[in-house]
């Protein structure tokens, strides 16, 4: 029997058309056919069958690779809770540029639940364009290992760059088994890319491991850079470098010495827009819109684009603010030793983020605006030099990276729906379907500094590539995606130019989208590289000291890759030392207590005025007298939540699609515990005007923590004022 050809809905949910595979656009109603190409994570033999559909939607095109042909259904989203080797994906999403992302689930015909299959969404794969719809042309990327020998010396160097800086994200998920599978570390170009996700059940490598997996390279390694990666090895395996933020640092001091035979020009345009729909345009770029810049390496030239938020009064001030204070402090850069301090660049320009903040929100105090009245603006930086690209936003405003080989996202939006993924509650296809999801968790203008934070990340560059700063006027409805290949792929190709590029990018906004202020800034790397004549040797002295544990919980709102890649755990010989001496400690700590519960009797046996009476005193500590010392009331938290008690937000907080302000206060009406134990608290708010209607919500106390992990909300104490009663009720 001969199979019907499958076909391609249409992702449009007023259309949903079937098309035909080899199509770009709707036959019906022209929307762009999105091709989501699939990683399926198993070994059933019916994955291997080309040209079959699986549930009822997935077309087998390669050895375990699928294509969903109903993009514009929401995928079969799994129980995160019953399983548990879903989280580390999820929270893994900051370093998507490298790790897999979890799409969905597949249920195959016959097989049980627990048997189900996780899709990966954008696995490292190669693909031809779609000529012959029942002979697609897919395979992954190649292992590193394979493609080891072919590639240049910086980019050898670069590889492992990559994998170190990854190390402790995923050992941190206990994952770290994965960069040392060959089967899973594939190469895209230049980039990194992991198939799937190996998780330690048991024992977590360690360095000394990693360290023999880069010693396997060595011997295949460019001649120039031979003995840098040996003695790199032989110094993880040794236990001289004992942490992967001290591996980065060697390898960083390598790539520097390389990056002399690297030839890097840089260029840069920018365009701003009003739009066909918009009063006034509340988007802002630096340069200034149309500006051309091309730039030697060493010079330090950035790149911005502010989108003023939508629906705020004075978007468009607070964009320009931004960008007039930022550039003001762009001097104090050129002060760094880029060499040498990668980490404080990065940390700089936080500090800048955090000034243009500050400039903002001060002219919102200073004209006493509150909540959705204050201005505010998302912001995208870039700041190129030599072979690196350092990048930092608040927002949604974001970045892209393009590639001869990928178009890819490297910001992560700073909204409901990316937080809820970042904190290990949902799917991002799921987290998108809730209402509010795009809604930002934190924008420039809107709360103080120390609430706010960026995220900075840092790019090694050995070969051309295409930076995109756009505001969401552009990114809206995925036309990067869509247009990256027909209209910037040209300029690696040498086939445009970059002032073409951003006129082309700005007129698909207003035409495809419209809907919004556009906002373009293109960073153009063209990049020869030679390889060296003498010897590249390993510096492996004055090494950053081993990072100690650090116990505070990430921060959710939008943490910077920087300090999520931060080690977090102790280097071997510190743990080492510290568990030899716990036994003693512990010793101690049994001898004092002893000696303290001693004498506290001694000296209630030997007061007069001692009460016996073992009913009354049965909840003293002992030696504590009662009526001089209350007890110290319980801490209130959500866990042990009564009627009565009082909650605060701490900054703007949307519940049940209403954003209340900061410092709005709700009374604990009602705690109910359904036989699930799925647990609905009833809150009444603190605020005199309202019709009895509009007092009462009902959110559940799952919800309520994800508020409170968010920093969004507190449970006020007892000796704490509000605005309920002034008081909290027992």
């Amino acid at each position: 029997m001969v199979k019907d050809p499958a076909k391609l809905c249409c992702p449009k949910e007023n259309c949903s058309s079937a098309n035909p595979l080899t199509e770009k656009f709707c036959l019906v109603c022209g929307a762009y056919l999105t091709k989501r190409y699939l990683w399926a994570v198993g070994n059933d033999p019916i994955l291997n069958d080309i040209g079959t559909v699986l549930g009822d939607r997935y077309l087998v095109v390669g050895s375990s690779i699928l294509l969903d042909t109903k993009p514009n259904l929401l995928p079969q989203i799994p129980d995160i809770e019953e399983t548990q080797s879903i989280k580390p994906y999820l929270k893994l999403i900051s370093h998507r540029l490298h790790t897999p992302q979890l799409y969905g689930t597949l249920t195959l015909a016959g097989k049980p639940k627990d048997k189900e299959i996780l899709l990966i969404e954008k696995p490292p794969i190669k693909l031809q364009p779609i000529t012959d719809p029942e002979n697609i042309q897919v395979a992954l990327c190649d292992k590193l290992p394979d493609i080891w020998n072919q590639a240049s010396s910086i980019r050898q160097i670069h590889w492992l760059w990559q994998i170190a800086n990854l190390w402790e994200p995923l050992i941190t998920e206990r994952a770290g088994s994965s960069l040392l599978d060959p089967e899973l570390l594939r190469v895209e170009g230049q980039l990194i890319r992991l198939r799937e996700l190996h998780l330690d059940e048991q024992n977590l490598p360690s360095l000394v491991e990693l360290g023999k997996f880069f010693q396997k390279l060595a011997s295949s390694a460019k001649p120039s850079i031979i003995s840098c990666i040996q003695s790199i090895s032989d110094a993880l395996i040794q236990r001289k470098i004992i942490s992967s933020e001290q591996l980065v640092q060697v390898l960083d001091r390598a790539l520097v010495k390389l990056e002399r035979n690297q030839q890097t020009e840089i260029t840069v345009c920018t365009k701003t827009d009003q739009g066909p729909n918009r009063q006034r345009n509340e988007d802002a770029c630096y340069p200034p819109s149309q500006t051309l810049v091309s730039k030697s390496p060493t010079d330090k030239t950035l790149a911005i684009v502010c989108d003023g938020i939508g629906g705020h009064e004075g978007g468009n001030v607070a964009s320009n603010l931004a960008i007039d204070s930022i550039t003001q402090k762009v001097p104090d850069v050129s002060s760094l030793s880029f060499e040498n301090n990668p980490s404080q660049l990065l940390s700089n320009l936080e500090q800048y983020i955090a000034y243009a903040n500050d400039i903002i929100s001060q002219k919102n105090d200073d004209q006493h605006k509150q909540g959705r009245q204050r201005m505010g603006t998302t912001i995208v930086m870039a700041l190129p030099i030599a072979h690196e690209m350092y990048i930092t936003h608040i927002g949604d405003s974001r970045a892209y990276w393009i590639t001869k080989y990928n178009c890819h996202q490297v910001t992560l939006d700073d909204d409901v729906a990316c937080r809820e993924v970042r904190l290990g509650y949902a799917l991002y296809r799921e987290a998108l379907q809730h209402s509010g999801s795009g809604s930002l968790v934190q924008a420039l203008g809107m709360s103080k500094s120390s609430s706010l934070h960026p995220t900075s990340q840092r790019f090694i560059i050995d070969e051309d590539a295409v930076f995109l700063l756009t505001s969401d006027g552009l990114s809206d409805f995925d036309r990067v995606e869509e247009y990256w290949e027909s209209e910037i792929l040209p300029l690696l190709n040498d086939k445009t130019n970059i002032e073409n590029v951003v006129n082309k990018l700005i007129e698909i906004a207003n035409s495809k989208n419209g809907h919004d202020n556009a906002t373009v800034a293109l960073v153009h790397y063209q990049v020869r590289y030679s390889e060296p004549e003498n010897i590249i040797e390993a510096d492996i002295s004055n090494l950053t000291p081993a990072p100690t544990l650090n116990l505070t919980a990430p921060d959710v709102n939008g943490a910077s890759a920087k300090r999520l890649d931060k080690p977090g755990i102790f280097g071997s010989q510190r743990l080492n030392w510290i568990i030899a001496i716990l036994p003693f400690i512990g010793c101690i700590i049994i001898l004092l207590l002893l000696l303290i519960d001693k004498s506290s009797n001694k000296n209630n046996s030997n007061n007069p005025n001692n009460n016996t009476n073992t009913t009354a005193t049965s909840s003293e500590s002992p030696g504590t007298n009662a009526t001089n010392k209350p007890p110290v009331p319980e801490t209130r938290t959500l866990d042990n939540l009564q009627k009565g008690w009082v909650i605060e937000t701490k900054k703007p907080t949307t519940i049940n699609k209403k954003t209340y302000t900061e410092k709005t206060f709700f009374k604990v009406k009602v705690i109910d515990e359904n036989p699930k134990k799925k647990v609905k608290v009833t809150l009444e708010i603190c605020k005199p005007g309202l019709k009895p209607e509009e007092t009462s919500i009902s959110i559940s106390n799952s919800e309520l923590k994800k508020l409170k992990d968010n920093k969004e909300i507190t449970v006020i104490q007892s000796n704490q004022p509000n605005d309920c009663d002034n008081k909290s009720s027992n």
